[in-house]
């Protein structure tokens, strides 16, 4: 159904509130170990990184607004891009998050998983733990959308209660000895390369806004209300992300904070003990579950869409629906991949793997709003991004910034797993040329 048959009944404050409860999920309780890491155990750029990804997470998300609300259609990204930039491009877009990023984030949330389940079961059942999470997640998405949408509330009410008493007893029982701010870095390393590799880390706990788009269709008057909406839902995450992530340095410094894999659940052990600790880590790993059902629920849709196009090999079996009118072979598919990638146990890198790859189409997506002006110019904008052409521009030089880093800048292994997620999709051009020349 397209957009402009949504009831608009979304006021203000609704719309704010669906910005916040999209974003907020668990990079939050996992991040703090690679950005620390990449500054070498110091606090200060890790601390701004969270400042500075949100600021750059409102420009892109006010830009892809615009977008979102002038192409109505079904597919979200693939057909924005296609409307901008040709057929191939959209379905490179699509490609890319059916193969690419929701399996990477699929996998890389099953992960973060089992390191969290690491202190009942132990280090050497990560990956298992994380199997059997993506195991039930396909469950779940298969008995219907009614199922997982139910589970989904449950998830979410559990989210904020680990994140709520971390941030209040964090205060409350930790010491306040530990460095905030200083040092930026550690000694020999670059604040400018640097950046770059935590923007990438932080963008994880962000990802969610290009959900702007959905809530702006339901809007009353997206217009007036939307850049109040984005600002306003933003910086209330941001906020959130930065009273936690003090509240962990308050409580353990950063170069410990860096080695921990379950960092939350470090800071819970010191605040709470063992047992409580525990049960901090029970609400977390619900709170995880819950963001992989939803990314579950959206990849497979995406897969979908394409299948039903006949726009993937074996379309057929793809865009068949089961009795409880889910795309079960899509569903399978995308926990299929999930599965092959959480075989490498690495939370880290499968997160970074999956946000690069959708940085370069997020980008394109923002270019699209200058080649939309350009070619539709009397086309009806129910909202229009403020501060044009300012805010386009800098969040397609932010994006650009993100994608450049990791290619150039970066340390070997980001560079190589960078450029391996461009030849996978770019892998998806002979596949389309294949289909449609069979068409």
């Amino acid at each position: 159904m397209e957009q402009k048959e949504l009831k608009k009944t979304l006021g203000r404050a609704a719309a704010m509130a669906t910005v916040v409860g999209c974003v907020i999920g668990s990079g939050v309780f996992f991040k703090p170990q690679a950005i620390y890491t990449a500054t070498g155990g110091a606090p200060g750029l890790g601390i701004l990184a969270w400042l500075i990804t949100g600021l750059m997470c409102i420009a892109a998300a006010m830009t892809f607004a615009e977008v979102a609300i002038l192409v109505p259609k079904t597919g979200g990204m693939v057909a924005y891009l296609e409307e901008a930039f040709g057929k191939k491009v959209g379905f490179l877009a699509g490609w890319m998050q059916t193969v690419l990023f929701y399996p990477a984030m699929i996998a890389a949330l099953a992960v973060a998983f089992g390191q969290q389940a690491a202190v009942f079961f132990g280090d050497s059942m990560v990956v298992p733990v994380a199997m059997v999470v993506l195991l039930v997640v396909i469950i779940i998405n298969n008995l219907g959308s009614d199922v997982g949408g139910k589970a989904q509330v449950i998830f979410t009410l559990c989210k904020l209660i680990p994140l709520g008493l971390l941030m209040v007893f964090g205060f409350v029982r930790g010491g306040g000895e530990n460095a905030i701010l200083t040092p930026m870095v550690g000694e020999g390393l670059s604040v400018v390369s640097v950046l770059g590799q935590l923007m990438i880390s932080v963008l994880f706990a962000f990802d969610g806004w290009t959900n702007v788009g959905a809530v702006a269709g339901e809007m009353k008057n997206p217009g007036r209300d939307l850049p109040i909406a984005i600002v306003g839902g933003v910086s209330v995450i941001m906020a959130v992300y930065l009273v936690i992530n003090i509240a962990y340095l308050w409580v353990l410094p950063a170069d410990v904070l860096m080695n921990e894999a379950a960092p939350a659940s470090a800071v819970a052990t010191v605040i709470f003990g063992e047992v409580g600790a525990k049960l901090i880590s029970v609400g977390i790993m619900i709170s995880v579950l819950g963001t992989c059902n939803g990314f579950l629920l959206s990849g497979s849709r995406v897969c979908y869409s394409l299948a039903v196009r006949g726009d993937l090999p074996f379309s057929k079996p793809l865009a068949k629906l089961n009795g409880a009118a889910v795309p079960s072979g899509s569903l399978l598919l995308v926990g299929v991949l999930s599965c092959i990638y959480a075989i490498s146990g690495q939370f880290n890198r499968l997160s970074d793997l999956a946000v690069f790859a959708c940085w370069i189409f997020y980008t394109l997506t923002f270019v699209a709003v200058f080649t939309f002006r350009k070619t539709r110019p009397d086309a009806p904008r129910s909202y229009r991004v403020p501060g044009y052409p300012v805010i386009p521009a800098l969040a397609i030089i932010s994006g650009c910034y993100v994608v450049l880093n990791q290619l150039f800048l970066a340390g070997s292994t980001t560079r190589i797993l960078a450029i391996g997620s461009i030849v996978l999709t770019l892998l998806g051009l002979p596949v389309y040329g294949a289909l449609h020349k069979r068409k």
